[in-house]
């Protein structure tokens, strides 16, 4: 791989010791030399310090000045005429055709090149004449940001994002050697694969497209945008890296010499093709294998854009030196692939997923589930829907494959008659996802029970009661680095049961039992026109936790994943 291939980071494949030739060694004299001649230009200053008992020095008859051992000054180069920013993957080739450019004789190039992150650029406050980021998607972000950039001509280069891993790992979660984002969430929940990393949606083209690509692959999945948003969050909740260094997963990947090793430093993750064909003609000992998933096909594409008011011939000129048999040769396509994953037009919506996605937080919290079981559950959802519970059922379903590894979680219901003396009942008992529960992944038991949920006919809905029992009990539970919350899901008002009390009574009895040092915020999801909204928000604000809104029965499951990405947040 030559010098100017990407990935410039990586170190050369190891091809024994330098052997000590007779010019390493002059080398080490002449240094030696120059460290003895610093060494008593030194000390001569100490001596004249020390010979008159002060700081300054002592008259000294004149001498020969000391040789400067500093190199002659240059002269730094004017201000470059023309300002580039550049997707690192593409730098080498810009940078060459820059160099074409520069006039016979001169040190400096009227050209300066810089290679950074999309994001970088997008964000920074001086702003380059000409912009070749690797999405035209950054132009819209730029935009927003009243940065206007024209494109100038045809799009220089396309490559597709694809998902790649070590060679003995690919097998784990692609079939007949074909890959599909749904694939590996599949693969991630059943603990095939070990690790999953991702590049900063908000920094990276590899990271804001793949996180699109996920939301388009789920969503053919289901006709529930809830259920589709569901499934794609279980991805992120399982990336082992979330805003993994794009060049750092290359460095990691060239010196790994064992193929089982490899797999669970770097695992799985999307990148660009061209960077595969950069890495492969490296010649590391662990083959990586990508391919594009066939579910949610993105691409990056090469624009080159000119900042709005920048006027100056170099920036054609340059355009026109890029030549399509010089990035066909770095291992870009110079021409696009059909179909493929239609984007958001604005910048704005084209960053909302991404944030989502770069402000969640994977943490070891500890979450207990409060699910009302009054007999309205079992009422219709709307016209032609199923009932509030069957919805409940196949939206819990996705959400028990949300939680992390690290998630503490148990789950109660909710619901009593007027004469029962219990207002509520553990469905899965509080302890480690990954612990077992009656022989059984204490996941696993959380599916099964959202599964064979079934409200209780005519029983009451002892809200408050279970919610000041569900905070008592998390309290006890608080450690430190472990966020505590409680989640409640209700489609009515409290009532209909003897631990009935008034919002006012319920509020009281829920500030005098506040401690500050142990915080539980309740993330509260009301479900259906019947909620008590206002009741609901005022548990939350007390507890410093969110309300959420469903009133919509068919948004049940949206309104679980903003419940769980507040329990994230919050």
């Amino acid at each position: 791989m030559s010098d100017n291939e990407w990935p410039r980071q990586l170190p050369a494949p190891d091809h024994g010791e330098w052997n000590d030739q007779p010019q390493s060694r002059g080398r080490v004299l002449l240094a030696a030399a120059l460290v003895i001649t610093v060494l008593l230009v030194a000390g001569g200053v100490a001596w004249r310090l020390m010979s008159n008992g002060t700081g300054d020095p002592a008259a000294q008859p004149s001498a020969a000045p000391v040789p400067s051992l500093s190199r002659p000054s240059v002269t730094p180069c004017p201000k470059a005429e023309l300002t580039v920013a550049v997707a690192p993957e593409i730098e080498p080739v810009i940078s060459e055709a820059a160099a074409t450019l520069k006039p016979a004789g001169q040190r400096c190039s009227p050209i300066v090149v810089r290679a950074e992150e999309p994001g970088v650029t997008a964000g920074a406050k001086d702003q380059p004449d000409v912009w070749v980021p690797s999405s035209s998607v950054w132009l819209r972000i730029a935009a927003d940001k009243k940065n206007v950039y024209q494109t100038s001509g045809a799009t220089l280069a396309w490559s597709p994002i694809v998902l790649g891993a070590p060679q003995a790992l690919t097998a784990q979660f692609a079939t007949d050697g074909k890959t599909s984002w749904t694939g590996l969430i599949k693969a991630v929940t059943e603990e095939r694969v070990p690790v999953v990393t991702m590049t900063d949606p908000l920094l990276t083209t590899t990271g804001l497209l793949s996180v699109h690509g996920v939301h388009a692959a789920t969503a053919l999945t289901t006709k529930d945008p809830g259920i589709a948003q569901l499934r794609a969050l279980t991805l992120r909740s399982r990336l082992t890296d979330a805003d993994a260094d794009p060049a750092a997963l290359f460095t990691e990947m060239s010196r790994q010499t064992d193929a089982a090793d490899a797999s669970f430093s770097v695992g799985v993750f999307p990148l660009i093709e061209q960077q595969v064909t950069a890495y492969q003609k490296g010649g590391y000992r662990i083959p990586l294998t990508a391919s594009v998933p066939i579910d949610g096909q993105v691409s990056a594409d090469y624009p080159f854009a000119v900042r709005k008011g920048v006027k100056t011939r170099l920036a054609e000129q340059l355009r026109a030196a890029i030549s399509k048999q010089a990035l066909a040769a770095a291992g870009f396509r110079t021409e696009p692939a059909a179909g493929g994953v239609r984007l958001p037009d604005s910048g704005k919506a084209l960053l909302a997923t991404a944030r989502q996605w770069a402000g969640f937080q994977t943490v070891a919290f500890q979450v207990l589930l409060l699910i009302d079981s009054s007999g309205s559950m079992n009422e219709k959802a709307g016209t032609g829907a199923g009932t509030k519970a069957s919805l409940l059922r196949e939206s819990g379903a996705s959400a028990a494959e949300l939680f992390n590894p690290e998630t503490t979680i148990g789950m109660w219901y909710f619901g009593a008659s007027a004469t029962s003396n219990t207002a509520h009942t553990e469905a899965v008992p509080f302890g480690p996802i990954t612990a077992a529960v009656d022989g059984k992944a204490r996941r696993d038991a959380l599916g099964e029970a959202i599964t064979a949920y079934r409200p209780q006919a005519n029983a009451g809905t002892p809200l408050y009661q279970t919610v000041l029992d569900g905070i008592a009990d998390m309290r006890e539970r608080v450690q430190p680095g472990r966020p505590s919350v409680v989640v409640v899901l209700t489609d009515g008002t409290d009532g209909g049961t003897k631990f009935s009390m008034t919002n006012q009574q319920f509020l009281q009895r829920l500030n005098a039992g506040r401690d500050p040092g142990r915080p539980v915020p309740v993330i509260a999801v009301g479900y259906g026109p019947d909620a008590n909204m206002k009741a609901l928000q005022d548990m939350a604000k007390a507890t410093g936790g969110q309300a959420i809104a469903a009133r919509n029965p068919a948004d049940l499951a949206s309104a679980m994943a903003k419940a769980f990405l507040a329990a994230r947040t919050t």
